[in-house]
């Protein structure tokens, strides 16, 4: 709680307190209540309990009609909330998660074939002109807080937001159409996603639910192909359980906040500011032994997006909300920050031979402040479509010595593991992964989200809508045929991914030589 104070804050109103009305009101009717005869006593609650059985299952059918097999739409929260409930939907939840944990104790070596012999089916050839570009050098994961795309190449009143990043983007590989597939997880569902190219948790986070399954990880992967690999966060090594689950992610090192010198005047918000987070990580870094595979995960944008007025590098954003009108200067801060990262590891001498890449971990502005977002982008409002479209987060591989190209495939999260192995020459043909090679000819434009909407080159489905994305208008009955052949995929994509999971299957497979392992 002392971590999450400020964003639990600045999240309360004073209208939560109608979500407990219902129970003041029930709390006077009983206090003012004459005790019933004994007759009575017996009748009511089991009338009680009848009637409201009933009507629950009148409002189930009457939800199935709009949303067939809605209640197998585990990872569609929005929709099973809208329809059946918050109080019903917490019964559902426990009930998921009592049905996970069964799901591991039953889980078998069969269940690993039925979705490696699903994967192997979409799997594409790397790119033999980049594979192996890579090869040898160290690796830096930079995990961008908050940051989305509609910020790259903009400006608020008049000034650049993210000028570094910009120049950035004309001598690296960027992808202009790559989203984050993280819930509830956030920064958590965003690190396991990249190690790991599976989905997280439709609720909850993996990170918590489970950290000690067996995971084919990069940090794993790697160290066993001579690297070292590290984590450098300045937060708690406890937090998001992170002391657990890089353990089993197999990194070598998390250089958690005991190893930085932080004092109140270098923090903001959520602790050490950015720059001097890269900066004193520079130490950390000439100490590892190479090549490295090093995760930094930054924190100053990071709601609610607190900052020194020094540290103001752009003014913030006039509109009715106030988060953000703030997100911003954080954001120009963060881009300053990197960019003096990369000037301190140039000084370091640790450039030349190394590989960056930089994402945005997750959505920054959630949809309660779309009237401010529509203003800023100029726009009547912000519709479903446009909400899945504010999901995109940038991606930037920077490999130097290569010039650059903007590219516009869809893709996410998941597809970060497949490309860096095969840019480092390793192969990942026996891998269960989830995600492409995103330089792979083969590559399909294609990316799902966590809560079932997917993206195409042509359409976007959302809310049970098919969207034309050239347009963004919703297409008619008979014109989504594109929508329906891409649906089966994403749901099976977020069904064997959740399967591996929940069933710990991984503990069942040894993907360099296809041998499994006895069930336990």
């Amino acid at each position: 709680m002392q971590d999450l104070s400020s964003s639990v804050f600045e999240l309360m109103s004073i209208w939560d307190i109608f979500l407990f009305s219902n129970v003041l009101v029930l709390a006077v009717l009983v206090a003012r209540r004459k005790v019933p005869v004994v007759g009575r006593l017996k009748r009511e609650p089991i009338l009680i309990f009848s009637l409201a059985i009933l009507l629950f299952l009148g409002n189930l059918t009457l939800a199935q009609t709009e949303r067939p097999q809605l209640l197998t739409r585990s990872f569609d929260r929005d929709m099973i909330v809208k329809n059946i409930g918050v109080f019903n939907f917490h019964l559902y939840d426990i009930f998921l998660q009592s049905q996970s944990r069964a799901q591991r104790v039953l889980a078998d070596s069969s269940d690993i074939i039925e979705v490696k012999n699903y994967l192997q089916a979409n799997r594409t050839e790397p790119d033999p002109d980049m594979f192996g570009v890579a090869e040898g050098k160290n690796v830096f994961m930079i995990s961008l807080e908050s940051l989305q795309s509609f910020v790259i190449d903009n400006d608020v009143n008049g000034q650049e937001v993210t000028p570094f990043l910009n120049q950035l983007k004309e001598d690296s590989y960027y992808f202009e159409n790559f989203y984050h597939q993280t819930e509830q997880g956030k920064t958590s569902d965003s690190e396991f996603i990249v190690a790991n190219s599976m989905f997280g948790r439709s609720s909850g986070a993996v990170f918590f639910t489970h950290a000690q399954n067996d995971y084919n990880a990069t940090p794993e992967i790697l160290g066993e192909n001579g690297y070292y690999s590290s984590v450098m966060h300045a937060n708690n090594r406890t937090f998001w359980n992170r002391d657990v689950v890089y353990d089993t992610l197999g990194y070598d090192h998390f250089y958690d906040v005991s190893y930085y010198d932080v004092t109140e005047d270098n923090s903001v918000g959520w602790g050490l500011k950015d720059r001097e987070f890269f900066e004193q990580s520079i130490d950390l870094l000439k100490e590892q032994p190479q090549p490295f595979y090093s995760t930094f995960i930054t924190l100053t944008n990071h709601f609610p997006f607190e900052l020194d007025e020094e540290d103001k590098m752009v003014d913030e954003f006039d509109s009715n909300s106030g988060t953000l009108n703030r997100y911003f200067p954080t954001v120009r801060y963060m881009d300053y920050a990197v960019e003096q990262f990369f000037v301190d590891i140039k000084e370091a001498g640790l450039y030349e031979d190394s590989i960056f890449i930089l994402y945005g971990d997750h959505y920054g502005i959630s949809g309660n402040h779309n009237v401010a977002m529509a203003e800023y982008l100029e726009q009547d409002e912000i519709t479903p479509f446009d909400s899945v479209q504010l999901q995109r987060v940038p991606l930037f591989i920077h490999i130097p010595g290569h010039e650059g190209e903007t590219i516009d495939t869809v893709s996410g999260q998941i597809d970060i593991q497949p490309t860096l192995m095969h840019l480092l020459g390793m192969s990942t043909k026996e891998d269960i992964q989830f995600g492409s090679d995103l330089f792979s000819p083969e590559n399909e434009s294609y990316a799902v989200l966590r809560n079932g909407s997917f993206i195409t080159d042509d359409v976007v489905w959302t809310n049970n809508t098919c969207y034309d994305k050239s347009t963004g208008e919703p297409l008619e009955e008979g014109e989504v045929d594109a929508c329906e052949e891409f649906a089966p995929r994403a749901a099976s994509d977020l069904e064997f991914s959740d399967k591996i999971i929940y069933g710990d299957l991984l503990r069942f497979y040894e993907p360099d030589n296809q041998n499994l392992v006895e069930t336990e």
